[in-house]
């Protein structure tokens, strides 16, 4: 028995490795240069004197010439504090641009044809829902949703919200406002392909990230990952005993795969478990995919859910 089981571990070990080589790539050859231009330094460092040479080299921030407006805002107090909070953390932003530059490499070896965007920071007053935004052109970083879990500014946040408001989790976020663009619409109506869809965008990051965690890819806290992680055979057997597998029931969305506190298996302790559950699986599922067949990353794109399920061979962990 003792022997059968250290088989078993070097097959999984086995396996765990193939999947690392597969994505560990050489980037270091490629050529990539960023341009960054920090707005929320020149914007609240400006006078009115100034201003006229902001507007000028931001266009885009401008859209009307009424210089009253942006005058009060840049003289604002609360604005004005919440800049020199986010200067106590980011007056030095290279750690982070060098890491869109890395991620930006790895995109360009999977897609020749990817330049880099141009990247700019700002602040959006926490504006949570656009904290990145990705255009091809530019790279828009809100550095006020990134002061830290505890930071007063986000008191009145929910746990799960606020929990990914680190300055770690700016890497992540870049990365899923540009795979936004390379993923098209989920046109299917089904649990399982709903979850593989997004198993599609995770195993993405897998690529473009392969240095960061599985948890900071995910956003789970220590806690709510160990629990997928134990769990995972358990999650499974509910999905299937319930028949979910291909129920287009619309509010699976809000139970299993929505930014959540938690995921909805109506149970007592479903306050234990992390939102977004399904992802959770549909990212195993694809990641067993990957080390059973012998596709690219394009490949795997076009590849419709049904397909990458029956083919994906996937067993969830005992």
């Amino acid at each position: 028995m003792h022997k059968i089981m250290s088989i078993l571990l070097l097959l999984v070990v086995f396996n765990s490795c193939k999947k690392e080589e597969k994505l560990k790539v050489d980037v270091s050859k490629i050529q990539m240069e960023l341009s960054l231009d920090r707005f929320d330094v020149d914007f609240y460092s400006a006078t009115e004197e100034t201003l006229p040479n902001i507007k000028s080299k931001y266009p885009l921030f401008f859209p009307h010439n009424i210089d009253s407006i942006w005058i009060n805002k840049i003289k604002d107090k609360d604005e004005q504090e919440l800049f020199s909070e986010t200067q106590k953390m980011y007056s030095d932003f290279s750690l982070q641009q060098n890491q869109i530059e890395n991620l930006c490499k790895h995109i360009k070896y999977y897609h020749p044809k990817f330049t880099a965007p141009k990247i700019i920071t700002l602040l959006s007053n926490i504006d949570y829902d656009n904290r990145v935004i990705y255009n091809g052109e530019y790279l828009l970083i809100s550095l006020d949703c990134y002061l830290g879990t505890s930071h007063e500014f986000y008191g009145d946040y929910p746990e799960y919200i606020k929990q990914n408001n680190t300055a770690n989790h700016i890497i992540v976020d870049v990365a899923n406002a540009i795979i936004a663009t390379q993923i098209g619409p989920n046109r299917e109506r089904n649990f399982i392909n709903k979850m593989i869809y997004e198993g599609k965008k995770m195993y993405l990051l897998d690529a473009y990230l392969p240095d960061v965690s599985d948890r900071e890819k995910i956003g789970y806290t220590t806690e709510k990952y160990d629990w997928a992680v134990r769990s995972e055979e358990e999650i499974w057997k509910y999905f299937i005993e319930k028949d979910l597998l291909y129920s287009t029931d619309s509010k699976l969305n809000k139970r299993f795969l929505d930014i959540a506190p938690f995921s909805k298996f109506y149970m007592a302790e479903d306050n234990l478990s992390p939102g977004q559950i399904g992802k959770w699986i549909g990212w195993r599922i694809v990641r067993s995919y990957m080390r059973n067949n012998d596709v690219s990353l394009s490949e795997l794109l076009n590849t419709k859910g049904d397909e990458i399920f029956k083919k994906s061979k996937y067993k969830p962990k005992r």
